[in-house]
């Protein structure tokens, strides 16, 4: 039976190709070989970018809570260091937006804003550097509504990490307790003031001797 399959394999072989068996086969081993030899050559540049892949879709480490930090602190998470978060803030709220790098990363459409708190400029949705702050003074109602939707779109979305510290209140406290002092500075000469009418009194009460010594004198 399987002499019969070789020989019928044999004479197809010769009347489809026009080659020997031995010929076909010799020349059916170097196509394999070259394709394999070929498909080795193209695919040493495959790893690589699959490593880039996974490293890509590596997952993100949990978000670190800071708790409070000033907005100088904040700028160190702007993208400009790898190893480190994307924070951006919204109306004092610190949120990790490191899962949509693409976006808030270094080249994206809203890198500008990661490292800030960029609550006037998403309420005007401007990317001048004037907005580029958590002063929301002016804002007409619409930039109110339209900052609000951003907002809400971060709390339900990314993980709020801290808040940014406000030192406004530190500055009006100094004013006021260097105003404070001032006042006590001030109301001192006041204080001085009866110590002086006590004297003038002093003087008014001797005057009177004097005119009743001059008025005996004149008698006698």
């Amino acid at each position: 039976m399987a002499l019969q399959l070789w020989a019928t394999l044999k004479e197809a072989i010769t009347a489809y190709t026009g080659l020997s068996p031995a010929t076909f086969f010799t020349v059916l081993a170097l196509a394999v070989a070259f394709y394999y030899a070929i498909s080795g050559f193209f695919g040493s540049s495959e790893p690589p970018r699959s490593r880039d892949f996974h490293e890509q879709m590596e997952p993100l480490p949990p978000p670190v809570q800071l708790g409070e930090i000033t907005e100088e602190e904040l700028k160190a998470y702007d993208g400009s260091d790898p190893k480190k978060p994307l924070l951006m803030a919204i109306k004092g709220q610190i949120y990790d937006v490191s899962q949509s790098r693409m976006f808030y990363g270094p080249g994206g459409p809203y890198a500008l804003f990661t490292g800030k708190d960029a609550s006037r400029a998403l309420a005007k949705m401007s990317f001048e550097e004037k907005d580029l702050t958590g002063d929301i003074s002016g804002l007409g109602p619409f930039e109110i509504e339209a900052l609000q939707d951003w907002e809400y779109k971060f709390m339900s979305k990314y993980v709020k990490v801290g808040t940014i510290k406000k030192t406004v209140a530190v500055t009006d406290a100094s004013a006021a307790d260097s105003s404070e002092a001032t006042e006590q500075g001030v109301a001192k000469p006041a204080g001085d003031g009866p110590s002086e009418g006590t004297k003038v009194e002093h003087v008014e009460e001797h005057q009177p001797k004097e005119v009743s010594s001059g008025s005996a004198g004149e008698k006698e």
